[in-house]
């Protein structure tokens, strides 16, 4: 059976994947669904797998402009995390936690995940307060986390510079030992698979241009590939949310940015957990392949172009090199834009909307990818009793009117100094 396989997987690949069989299928859209999700990203993948195992609801079509993964979900740097010091965000994002950590056996797909943990950088006796504060935040939500003096994190990661001639002195850091890293693209097969086995239409090449609303209710989509009918629609198009929303008439408190990250050629490994500066602008990690992966803030100019420029990306490799000296010398292989799609108050999106059967997924800021499982399980909910789950209620579309914000100044690893 082994040489068999050998021999397979050598014919298969000589045949340039001809006989390969398909990880799911590629319909032809229906007529009409109960739901159809807009966007083929982790979000929009992750809902409709949870519509489909946790409502019972299967006749769904997910509807993407370009091909899965191509949004966000493939263009980010890969960080798992859960340390959030609100408690709106600290219980949703921490559920997600739960999901990451039995999604490779959920979904039989392996995502790769790796709980390598993830240190949150000091530079200041402020800092050092603020993280202290925000670690026992943390534990007494039963969250993980630990701080580290300088003598530790000599030791957890030999080769940062701890120099007092640094430009930002590193004077501790606060961990979270269970967080980590996955794999963005195995995230979305691996919903994608898994959708398509519970009856999911899973539709690529297929942009919406228009949402066909009839006495405040919505009636169905139209495509590029023709109009879908549908009661119920659900957006998860990330930076492209104000574009949706805007078919719909609703202008969304959000603004499109963009947000780079860059890898370089591989080398042996160095690293082995996810270090984030707020005070540099950058956050690193070591992939699997054994290429640094890391990236900085926003480019701070609105764009829908997964386009970046030279100043943020010298920016981000200089505060690389000032973290750690070694890397000095590596060599830059690729960079690449994902477009954030920013909240005012750094906190997500997802709620019913004021038309019936318009559903809205968006306002990730920086933490988009880690949110992957956890936001479709709420969506999911929302979408299917038509009423937000517990978990997402703080996340409604009307507290930008009604002032209740959460305004979560850690939500990004760039966080703002106080």
């Amino acid at each position: 059976m082994q040489n068999y396989s050998i021999f397979s997987l050598a014919r298969n690949a000589l045949s340039h994947h001809k006989n390969w069989t398909e990880a799911w299928r590629s319909p032809d859209p229906k007529p009409e669904y109960d739901v159809v999700i807009i966007g083929g990203g982790g979000h929009g993948l992750a809902t409709a797998f949870y519509l489909a195992k946790e409502h019972g609801i299967s006749n769904i079509a997910v509807i993407e402009k370009g091909w899965l993964g191509g949004g966000n979900t493939g263009r980010n740097t890969t960080i798992v995390r859960s340390n959030y010091a609100i408690e709106g965000n600290a219980f949703f994002y921490e559920k997600s936690m739960d999901l990451w950590r039995g999604m490779t056996q959920e979904l039989n797909y392996n995502v790769m995940f790796s709980p390598r943990g993830v240190i949150n950088l000091a530079h200041s006796d402020a800092q050092i307060d603020d993280f202290q504060r925000r670690g026992n935040a943390l534990r007494l939500n039963g969250i993980d986390a630990q701080w580290l003096s300088r003598d530790d994190l000599k030791k957890r990661v030999p080769l940062l510079n701890m120099s007092p001639d640094a430009r930002f002195p590193i004077t501790g850091g606060l961990e979270q030992p269970r967080a980590g890293t996955a794999r963005h693209d195995a995230v979305a097969w691996g919903y994608a698979r898994a959708a398509d086995a519970r009856g999911v239409d899973i539709i690529q090449q297929c942009e919406v241009t228009g949402l066909k609303i009839e006495g405040g209710r919505m009636t169905g989509v139209e495509t590029s590939r023709g109009f879908i009918a549908a009661k119920k629609v659900g957006v998860a198009v990330a930076g492209h949310s104000t574009q949706i929303f805007d078919m719909a008439g609703i202008r969304l408190p959000i603004e499109s940015h963009l947000l780079q990250a860059m890898v370089s050629e591989p080398v042996k490994p160095s690293l082995d957990t996810v270090i984030t500066s707020g005070a540099s602008h950058v956050y690193i990690s070591q992939s699997d392949k054994g290429e640094m992966v890391f990236g900085g803030d926003l480019d701070f100019y609105n764009s829908f172009a997964q386009r970046g420029n030279y100043p943020t990306i010298e920016h981000v490799v200089a505060a690389c090199c000032e973290l750690f000296p070694t890397y000095s010398r590596l060599r830059l292989m690729r960079t690449w834009g994902g477009i954030m799609d920013m909240s005012m108050d750094g906190s997500p999106i997802i709620d019913k909307t004021t038309i019936e059967g318009l559903y809205i997924n968006a306002g990730w800021c920086y933490g988009g990818f880690k949110a992957t499982p956890g936001s479709g399980w709420v969506f999911a909910h929302t979408i299917a009793q038509d009423r937000p789950h517990a978990l997402n209620e703080c996340f409604s579309l009307d507290r930008f009117q009604t002032g209740h914000v959460l305004d979560e100044r850690g939500a990004g690893p760039v966080a703002k100094l106080h």
